[in-house]
């Protein structure tokens, strides 16, 4: 067959592949974008899009029924058939304008899975495609831990999660990490009651301890059952529920079981190795510039070993773009910044102080409980912290803890302080709005005094 030439090659439509095809195609390039699965990776069908809109049925139901404290009595009646309708129905929204995007743009689009047949040529089906530059966005999958039994039943993940029509009225929850966290919360909330199975001594286990806490007083508040130091080592189905052995000797049964325990990279089909490109553990292995041992070659995301995040996956694209223009980005040339969507929220920015100590720098942290903003009192939404970490030699704020009420949208302060080289003092002489969440920032950091 005649090898094809084009300038890009990008396999898998995650949400760093597409605007850089699109880019790419608006500028003169011609590209060309291989799609095995759904257009919009991850995010926008199995991952943030779905499960933000699931959430936002089930907060709103959370948040009725805790309403009592403020002498609102609540019966909360929840349509799980609607919820789910409405979770599938704005998927199917952003879905469906990613095809007409990459046309409008002159991308091709190849609706089949690819590998590669030589240095950065592309195979898929009987067509060979050369490129000066291919990216590799083909993402993660939810991993398949060693459970015995695992494999012949019907569990979930977050890739059919929705599909369901409605949820189990049990659910057990294998996993303590934010994707199992989020929507265990969010089923208990509308309907199911969970149990969450995980081998840690805490939820969120590589989070600061006092902020796992507070989620733990939230989750067994809405009347979740967590089951900590405790493995799956056995599942069986019987056709109506599941059976799950535990480490401890324990057996839990329920209608549904979602495995949440990690996520594996897709690569396994790539045949990368045909491109001389180099895998770790899976993840396309990039240097600072996120080019793979092969020239030519970029990873972008999570399959490239990159945090798990959407926005990292965007920002890849822009890092990507910057470079391909002839001004090179690296790789951690921004703050990272990321949240939980649990309530209440868990987000954070830059470094811890253990972290901060770690890389050398003179670091202290001070925490302002929520009790202590007026907002909090006032809405009876109390439960949770904000820490400030500075470096004691420049008084540079370098990282933040939010836990509380939308601290995913308030933890942005702090990011944008520490791109900006901020320090704590000009946070404190900061004149922030009252009665607001955001009032607390500058408190915090007057504690530093």
């Amino acid at each position: 067959m005649a090898i094809e030439e084009a300038d890009l090659v990008v396999i898998g439509s995650g949400q760093g592949g597409v605007p850089l095809a699109v880019d790419a195609a608006k500028n003169g390039k011609r590209v060309v974008l291989f799609e095995r699965d759904k257009l919009g990776g991850s995010c926008v069908n199995y991952g943030c899009t779905p499960s933000k809109a699931f959430l936002a049925s089930a907060h709103n139901a959370g948040r009725a029924r805790l309403a009592s404290s403020l002498g609102v009595n609540a019966d909360v009646s929840v349509d799980q058939r609607a919820v789910m309708q409405r979770v599938r129905r704005v998927v199917a929204e952003w879905h469906d304008g990613i095809q007409p995007k990459l046309e409008k743009a002159g991308v091709e689009i190849v609706c089949a899975g690819a590998e590669f047949a030589g240095e950065r040529i592309v195979r898929a089906g009987d067509r060979e495609i050369r490129a000066k530059r291919v990216v590799i966005d083909t993402g993660t999958s939810a991993a398949k831990p060693p459970i015995e039994g695992l494999a012949d039943v019907p569990y979930l993940t977050n890739h059919d999660f929705f599909d369901q029509e409605t949820l189990p009225e049990r659910l057990i929850v294998v996993g303590g990490g934010y994707i199992g966290l989020e929507l265990g919360q969010g089923a208990h909330r509308l309907g199911s009651r969970v149990t969450v199975v995980t081998p840690a001594d805490r939820v969120m286990d590589r989070e600061e301890p006092d902020a796992s806490a507070v989620l733990r007083t939230s989750f067994e508040r809405d009347g979740m059952t967590l089951r900590f130091d405790a493995r799956a080592k056995r599942v069986s189905h019987d056709g109506g529920g599941f059976r799950v052995e535990l480490s401890d000797g324990g057996i839990l049964e329920a209608e549904g079981l979602l495995v949440a325990t990690g996520r594996t990279p897709n690569s396994a089909d790539l045949k990368a190795e045909a491109s001389g490109i180099e895998l770790e553990r899976g993840f396309v292995k990039v240097d600072e510039f996120l080019q793979a041992t092969c020239p030519g070659v970029y990873g972008l995301g999570d399959v490239a070993g990159q945090p798990a995040f959407t926005h990292v996956s965007w920002e890849d694209f822009r890092r990507l773009k910057s470079t391909f223009a002839g001004t090179p980005r690296k790789r951690d040339d921004r703050v990272l910044s990321y949240s939980t969507f649990t309530e209440p929220q868990l987000a954070r920015t830059g470094l811890t102080e253990e972290q901060a100590q770690k890389k050398g720098i003179a670091a202290r942290s001070v925490t302002l409980q929520l009790e202590e903003v007026a907002r909090g009192s006032e809405w009876d939404l109390e439960l949770g912290f904000y820490r400030l970490v500075v470096d004691t030699s420049n008084d540079k704020i370098v990282g933040a803890t939010l836990v509380g009420y939308e601290a995913g949208e308030l933890v942005h302060v702090i990011a944008f302080a520490i791109e900006l080289g901020a320090t704590w003092r000009q946070l404190d002489a900061f004149m922030a709005i009252h009665p607001t969440f955001g009032e607390g920032l500058p408190s915090l950091a007057r504690l530093l005094e």
